[in-house]
């Protein structure tokens, strides 16, 4: 296989960090990434095919690996991240610092390498996998904001990931939906708001499919707080609505888990605190159609300013909650 001959058909290829036949500068480009870790050629030969792809952002980095070789890699406990291995070709063969053993196939499995184990994975010359590399502080922080309560130690995933369940296939579904937002033009990552969110989806969905010791606790539903609890939420959304805001955030001005949040605005609204969010963005936008007095209005200019960066699906949901499009507002303004 011709590493560098493939770039152009492998995921994330907008991000390229590396492809090459040179089995040294496989490891350095894999070290700068992700983590250090020894690696070898199974057969011998001092050679591979490698291909890597990755982008970097303040949750974790995503990004694409391929060997093209019976690469075998030894890493040591890395104290300060988690990696997630998802599998979507081929094979590999992983093993830990406690015994336990896994096998990862195309589309079916994979593994999370915990930061306090030294692991060793040998692939397939056909293996092929989206890696997450996620820092213990941003997962770690976002179990606890999920939970409403600290989060002091490494979380103990299984070592197998079963992608065949309906929470493996979202987790899944999930990092290959932003995969492919990170290679689209004019996607996430051009809406930071928007990949944070995504972002925390991505690591919510790891936490509720791979059994962990909090698995329990994040299954069980939510208890919602008292109504009066929710009006400074609302009034900070509606006071700071033109900025970037997060279910993390508007739980921490509740004072309450960002599950109660979520369950509290079900309970009281019928929806979500982000769909909440955008009626009052909404509102504000048309509110600003309405009474302009500038011949020159952009309407993309006013719906970004508050927060509606994909414009059609802006345009779609403002026709769906006023009956008419933004263009159609400023006709009668």
């Amino acid at each position: 296989m011709d590493a560098a001959g493939q770039l152009g058909k492998n995921l994330l290829s907008s991000h390229p960090v590396l492809a090459t036949g040179a089995l040294e500068e496989a490891r350095n480009a894999v070290t700068e990434v992700y983590l250090p870790h020894e690696l070898i050629n199974v057969e011998g030969r001092d050679e591979v095919a490698m291909v890597l792809n990755a982008v970097k952002d303040r949750n974790f980095t995503l990004g694409y690996l391929t060997y093209g070789s019976s690469a075998r890699l030894t890493m040591p406990a890395t104290e300060d991240t988690y990696h997630v291995n998802l599998t979507i070709a081929g094979s590999t063969f992983a093993d830990r610092q406690d015994g336990e053993r896994a096998t990862t196939r195309s589309r079916l499995s994979g593994v999370v390498l915990l930061p306090d184990q030294l692991n060793r994975v040998q692939w397939t010359p056909d293996a092929e996998q989206l890696i997450l590399k996620i820092p213990r502080r941003s997962l770690e922080g976002h179990l606890a904001d999920l939970l409403g309560k600290p989060v002091r130690s490494v979380v103990h995933f299984d070592f197998q990931v079963d992608l065949t369940t309906a929470r493996g296939q979202a987790l899944l579904s999930a990092v290959e939906f932003l995969t492919a937002e990170m290679e689209r033009p004019g996607g996430i990552a051009d809406n930071p708001l928007a990949r944070d969110q995504l972002e925390a989806y991505v690591m919510s969905q790891l936490l509720t499919a791979v059994p962990n010791p909090y698995t329990e606790e994040l299954s069980a539903p939510a208890e919602p707080v008292q109504d009066g609890r929710l009006k400074p939420v609302v009034e900070y959304m509606e006071s700071n609505a033109d900025l970037a805001l997060s279910p993390t955030e508007l739980a921490k001005v509740g004072c309450m888990s960002v599950r109660s949040l979520h369950a509290s605005f079900q309970k009281t609204f019928g929806e979500s605190p982000m769909a909440y969010l955008r009626r009052i963005r909404l509102d504000h936008v048309r509110t600003e159609l309405l009474n302009s007095r500038e011949p020159d209005l952009q309407i993309t200019d006013v719906a970004m300013r508050w927060g509606f960066f994909h414009l059609s699906r802006f345009a779609q949901q403002y026709r769906e909650r006023y009956g008419e499009l933004p263009s159609e507002t400023i006709r009668r303004g």
